[in-house]
């Protein structure tokens, strides 16, 4: 009796160890719950960081003239601008998601391999000290582009070498947690969740995740050979010595363009779960959409050089990679008349997550078209390199990726914190962030159009009001995501309780399925008959 004593006393203390308090829980934690708020949390400090970049390059852009900045520091802007929002911001912010939901979605108890899940995660942030401390070294930060195309790559200061030591570590993080994410889903789905039973968020992080694990090595070679041309007398890319600039690009785009869905996926994800829960009735063509995403992800590798339309590519070859493209729209669009089915004649209500869902759908077809328009090649040799380009893309990653991020967070926030949000400054964000968004980004159309290049921070007179339209509507985008801030911070202090489903009457499945509940969900698991 004793010695049973003695061993429970010893087992008390042993189970103390190993559930540390305070900061060390969240260095130590393994927990999926705690791991996917560090992700969230990341994301959101490095979406402040980037904005703030771009406030400097909208500030900039103001006038004509050279107002604040050398164009060289302005170069440095508009690049870690990019770096930082898409490997910074949307990437970690989306498998933030996916830590917080997949296991709940699938009814698994954590993820599978749970101790990797807290190494990925602690990759991020020296990463990206290494990334944002590039400005303090001599010569400053990258300045090529976030394309970071050789030979200017291989020609620059040390700044450069930080970014693509931190691409490094990134891109293990993103494999890492790949692995783990697969793993989990095909191996710890509950009984009788059959692969076309999952929810569609989960199916599009499956297939998400498999794009990460085929693309990320050949982010990691191309900068591994822009390393080796810089420091060890390679000449890959260096023409005098043999080798061929246009090659990075076939490189890098090889994996910058599956890594362009890999950033809206998981987005297509999210609204599948929110406009359902919304219209009160199931998705419409739940396997369409997954055949859709599934051969948006497999054409996605076909289709990489409408990048490069101005390399001096065969008419073959142009004519290929101009179709194979605008294939690309057809399962999107089987995407976005599934979504609009689903809110046919259901008994719809607009909170917040609601109005980013219908604010993305809205905008993110615009994005989609303004693709299309890129896609045909000789209209692309107009526009390439244009203010064009840079309207479309941030249509798709702002309007797309950006906006289903925040319908996730307000969707899915009464399940994470066990408090209701404030749907006061919930919708004042969601208008605030629409109108604004489209007075910056609209107007890059036009200028884009009559011919203004990107990426200059001089610019001729008559572009000079579209100019000040844009940036004044960036200072009003970028105050409104105050607005997003408080909504959380007031929601995790406190508030109104949530109930066990906030959104009456959207029976979708992570809301119903047993979750083996940590310490801080406050979800009952219900009984399975």
């Amino acid at each position: 009796m004793e010695a049973a004593h003695t061993h429970d006393h010893a087992h008390g203390h042993d189970d103390h160890a190993h559930h540390p308090t305070g900061l060390m829980r969240w260095v130590t934690t393994t927990n999926h719950k705690d791991i996917g708020t560090l992700y969230l949390l990341f994301s959101l400090t490095m979406f402040f960081i980037g904005g703030l970049l771009a406030f400097g390059i909208r500030a900039e852009l103001f006038q004509p003239g050279l107002q604040y900045w050398e164009p060289e520091f302005f170069n440095q802007l508009t690049t870690m601008h990019g770096l930082i929002m898409v490997f910074g911001a949307i990437m970690p912010a989306f498998v933030g998601f996916a830590n917080w939901q997949i296991p709940m979605m699938i009814g698994a108890p954590d993820m599978a391999f749970a101790r990797m899940n807290n190494w990925s995660f602690w990759l991020l942030p020296p990463a990206a000290i290494l990334l944002v401390s590039s400005f303090f070294v001599p010569g400053g930060a990258p300045a090529a582009g976030w394309t970071i195309y050789a030979p200017l790559s291989t020609q620059m200061g040390p700044g450069m070498d930080l970014g693509i030591f931190a691409l490094h570590i990134m891109g293990a993080s993103s494999i890492m947690g790949s692995i783990n994410i697969v793993t989990t889903i095909l191996n710890m789905r509950a009984p009788g969740m059959t692969l076309m039973k999952m929810p569609l968020f989960v199916w599009t992080w499956l297939i998400t995740a498999y794009l990460l694990i085929a693309v990320m090595p050949v982010l990691a070679g191309a900068i591994t050979m822009v390393l080796t041309d810089r420091h060890f007398g390679t000449n890959f890319f260096n023409a005098a010595g043999g080798g061929d600039p246009v090659m990075f690009q076939h490189i890098f785009w090889f994996f910058g363009h599956p890594e362009v869905y890999i950033m809206i996926l998981p987005a297509f994800g999210i609204v599948s779960q929110v406009i359902p829960a919304f219209a009160r009735k199931p998705l419409f063509g739940y396997a369409s959409m997954v055949y859709a995403t599934s051969s948006i992800a497999i054409l996605s590798f076909i289709v990489w050089a409408h990048h490069m339309f101005t390399t001096g590519m065969p008419a073959a070859g142009q004519l290929f990679f101009m179709f194979a493209t605008m294939l690309i729209a057809v399962p999107t669009g089987v995407k976005v008349f599934n979504w609009i089915a689903t809110m046919w004649k259901g008994s719809m209500t607009f909170e917040t997550p609601m109005l980013f869902a219908c604010g993305f759908l809205f905008v993110f077809s615009m994005g989609g078209f303004t693709g299309l328009v890129c896609a045909i090649t000789p209209i692309d040799i107009q526009i390439q390199d244009t203010y064009y380009v840079v309207a479309h893309f941030h249509y798709v990653l702002v309007a797309g990726s950006l906006f289903a991020i925040f319908s996730g967070t307000y969707f899915w926030l009464p399940k994470w914190t066990g408090h209701m949000y404030s749907e006061t400054l919930g919708k004042a964000h969601f208008w605030l962030s629409i109108v604004f968004f489209n007075i910056t980004f609209f107007p890059m159309h036009f200028l884009g159009l009559a011919g203004m290049p990107r990426r200059i921070p001089d610019y001729a007179m008559q572009f000079t009001d579209f100019n000040m339209i844009a940036s004044i509507g960036a200072l009003g985008f970028g105050l409104a995501q105050l607005l997003f801030v408080a909504a959380i911070v007031k929601c995790a202090r406190g508030g109104e309780k949530a109930p066990a489903n906030p959104w009456e009457g959207a029976d979708t499945l992570e809301w119903t399925l047993p979750s083996p509940a940590p310490y801080h969900s406050f979800v009952t698991p219900p009984v399975i008959k």
